[in-house]
């Protein structure tokens, strides 16, 4: 169990959250949700005792073990694989170490025997037996392959990086973990690994994610910073949505008939406390108006963008045509000889394990890379608008946001201009930042601005989640929900797929599969899924 009694942060005037007071209990998953900046990956540092809070305490029931996603990649690059994972259990790996080097030593003693016997003793009480076997298994979960369990740690990939880590994490069934967007750079099949993991695991998790369908497939509660506060709710993500927005509107209708009472009794009091026939009437309104007091409801950190995409012009019924493309990018096949045409109203999720596939299909039906082979065709009626995954080279200059919009608008007026920013929230002096020195959300909103101005009929956005809020995915959902042109999707946001897309393209290296249908239903259809297995994606 963890209690947190009075814990408070403050940053000079700013207050991150005060006087908090939680409980957290064994057998459940805590999601932490709030605006960018509520504190969420702090308050996850302050537990793991890696910040000290401005006051209050963190309590742990004493013994237990607790374990937190690490975020720096390289710090283990002289560490093999298999032994970075078991890293997670301190105790266990300092075990392994100081057995390996008792029975290295030439001159063993008795007092030597002594002492390895204790930690045989301990180490059997650990599971240290299956420790590899246990640590092999989290790998093949989370898509690390046995050829790669033996390496070290510098020879993979960053993406292949933060996989490890998250196993080091899980490692060994801590009591408490700790865990801040544990499913970046997760494909589908291990973040749903992952979600079977959490949800049978035993003890406690608090976990940070902006994946909407991951908190509500593992979380059994929801910790909502907000308010400079933390509040609990019972449920996953879609109840918390329903009872936050509950609870506010009750307070709301609490104080409009605290506001028409006082209007009455002023009313009356106003009318009357001339008339002496009234003055002991008015004068027992007036004691009953003083004792009303309105609820005082705190303005809200979250804020969402409007986020409408709208066609200048409707398209025909011509999108595009798509003729055995085939591209290799370093000797690496991408996909080879892959055809398919785009219907008008078309919202397809492209979907596939590589990442590298759908932006260079993107990419090359955009005229910014070539194919090795092949051809396509886009409809004289199309307009299209991209979202590249890697935005950095729209935002090299130092002009303001007013001015950078400015170049992408046929409107200069720097009224429309600002009143655009400040959809995407940028208001006030905010519209005077430089475009370089913006954070990753903010560029994300610039580039939603810049499309949204387009007027274009067809869409081509490449991870357009990553560094967003919920509260701005929420509205890219809306956004694209009701946006009437044709869209090419890539995302590992599930509910944006599922909610969103009619069409799923999943392309591989040995083949391509092409079904109108919505992206659960993909997922769940036996016959693909044994497609999938015939042509590799799986």
């Amino acid at each position: 169990m963890i209690i947190t009694q009075g814990l408070t942060l403050r940053f000079g005037k700013r207050v991150l959250f005060e006087d908090v007071n939680l409980k957290f209990t064994e057998g459940n998953c805590y999601g932490l949700i709030g605006a960018n900046g509520a504190g969420k990956s702090t308050f996850l540092k302050i537990l793991a005792g890696e910040l000290e809070a401005s006051s209050g305490d963190v309590i742990i029931d004493k013994g237990q073990r607790l374990a937190v996603l690490k975020q720096d990649q390289y710090a283990f690059d002289d560490q093999q694989v298999l032994k970075t994972v078991i890293m997670g259990h301190k105790r266990l790996y300092d075990i392994m170490v100081e057995k390996e080097a008792l029975y290295a030593k030439e001159d063993f003693s008795d007092e030597d025997g002594m002492k390895a016997s204790e930690l045989e003793g301990e180490f059997v009480e650990l599971n240290g037996w299956e420790a590899e076997t246990e640590a092999a298994r989290l790998l093949a979960g989370l898509g690390i392959p046995v050829e790669l369990h033996e390496k070290m740690m510098a020879e993979l990939s960053g993406k292949e990086k933060v996989r490890v880590l998250l196993a080091q994490a899980l490692f060994g069934t801590p009591d408490v973990l700790l865990l801040d967007e544990p499913t970046n750079n997760l494909d589908y099949n291990s973040i749903a690994w992952l979600e079977d993991f959490l949800a049978s695991f035993p003890n406690i998790v608090l976990v940070v994610s902006h994946d909407r369908h991951f908190l509500n497939q593992v979380c059994t509660h929801i910790a909502d910073f907000d308010f400079s506060s933390v509040q609990i709710y019972v449920g996953n993500y879609d109840f918390w949505q329903e009872s936050s927005q509950m609870a506010l509107q009750m307070a709301k209708d609490a104080n409009k008939k605290k506001e028409d009472k006082i209007k009455e009794l002023q009313t009356f009091i106003q009318r009357f406390s001339a008339n002496a026939s009234k003055s002991k009437q008015a004068t027992s309104r007036k004691r009953l108006l003083e004792k009303i007091e309105l609820d005082d409801i705190k303005p809200s950190t979250r804020r969402y963008p409007y986020i409408n995409f709208k066609p200048d012009r409707e398209a025909g019924d011509e999108i595009l045509s798509v003729s055995n493309i085939s591209k290799s990018i370093d000797g690496e096949v991408l996909f080879r000889d892959i055809s398919f045409t785009l219907d008008k109203g078309d919202k397809v999720a492209l979907v596939g394990g590589n990442g590298q596939i759908q932006t260079a299909l993107m990419q090359i039906l955009l005229g910014e890379t070539e194919s090795d082979s092949g051809e396509f065709k886009w409809g004289i009626t199309t307009s299209r608008a991209y979202f590249p995954k890697d935005n950095s080279k729209y935002f090299v200059s130092g002009d303001n946001l007013v001015d950078w919009l400015r170049q992408y608008s046929a409107n200069q007026e720097e009224t429309f201009l600002r009143g655009f920013l400040g959809r995407m929230l940028f208001s006030g002096e905010e519209t005077q930042k430089a475009a370089n020195v913006l954070s990753g959300g903010e560029k994300v909103r610039c580039m939603f601005a810049k499309m949204m101005l387009s007027g274009a009929n067809v869409l081509l956005l490449d991870e357009p989640t990553n560094h967003l809020d919920l509260e701005s995915i929420t509205s890219l959902n809306n956004g694209l929900k009701d946006y009437s042109g044709t869209l090419l999707l890539r995302s590992n946001d599930h509910q944006l797929l599922s909610t969103v897309c009619n069409r799923v393209i999943e392309i591989t290296p040995n083949g391509l599969i092409d079904r109108k249908y919505n992206y659960d239903e993909y997922l769940e259809n036996a016959e693909i899924a044994e497609l999938r297995k015939a042509i590799g994606a799986i």
